[in-house]
């Protein structure tokens, strides 16, 4: 089974038995950043100079890629000027990653619980319903992060968006951030992409960045 780069960021943060989410946070910025770069790996987005463009609206097939690049389309056309990635993943994180969970609820990959907090308050749980998805998601990891096997261009995408918004205990738990983030940096860093790919990576990087730490000042303040 093919999963885009969200819903593989999104399997990771979710606990397999009570099916709650670890660092949910950092998760749905990593949603919103992974499903922008499958629109770039699929030809259909440009991310540059921490500017998003649409390069082509053709639907990929794809249904869940495919209401973000409607969403995204009708969000860049409606502008009078270029738009910033950073806004994109505010505007993004939650709306996003709601549809990831919804997919993987209907690929059977998670189920759906609800439960009251307290007997009031409406919550959602998605544990793990089939393993193997995941299974080989973190075994790919390894691989390429713990045993220093050359990455291919969609895992080295993955470790560099898990590396920007701080995943470690979520793609690795248990082994300590400073025996996995050298390596990790190593790959997101590499050149196993073209240009305008390595270009998107970076400013989803940099954008990432920018808004997470906003997020962290205003929950201090």
């Amino acid at each position: 089974m093919t999963v885009s780069l969200g819903e593989e960021i999104m399997l990771l943060s979710l606990d397999d038995a009570t099916g709650a989410a670890q660092g949910q946070t950092a998760a749905r910025w990593g949603v919103a950043a992974g499903m922008l770069l499958e629109l770039v790996l699929a030809g259909r987005a440009t991310v540059k100079g921490g500017r998003v463009e649409v390069f082509d609206p053709t639907p990929t097939g794809d249904p869940l890629l495919d209401g973000r690049l409607d969403r995204l389309t009708r969000w860049v056309h409606g502008a009078s000027s270029s738009r910033k990635v950073s806004d994109w993943l505010t505007r993004e994180h939650a709306k996003g990653s709601q549809d990831v969970v919804a997919s993987l609820v209907a690929r059977g990959l998670v189920t759906e619980e609800k439960h009251r907090a307290l007997g009031v308050f409406p919550v959602r749980r998605y544990p793990e319903a089939d393993g193997t998805v995941e299974c080989e998601l973190r075994a790919r990891l390894a691989s390429v992060v713990l045993e220093g096997a050359e990455p291919d261009a969609r895992t080295s995408s993955l470790v560099a968006l898990l590396h920007a918004t701080g995943m470690h205990p979520q793609a690795f738990p248990g082994v300590p951030k400073r025996r996995i983030a050298p390596r990790m940096a190593e790959i997101a860093e590499g050149q196993w992409a073209g240009v305008s790919v390595r270009e998107a990576i970076g400013n989803l990087q940099a954008a990432i960045s920018a808004v997470t730490v906003v997020t962290v000042l205003s929950v201090v303040s």
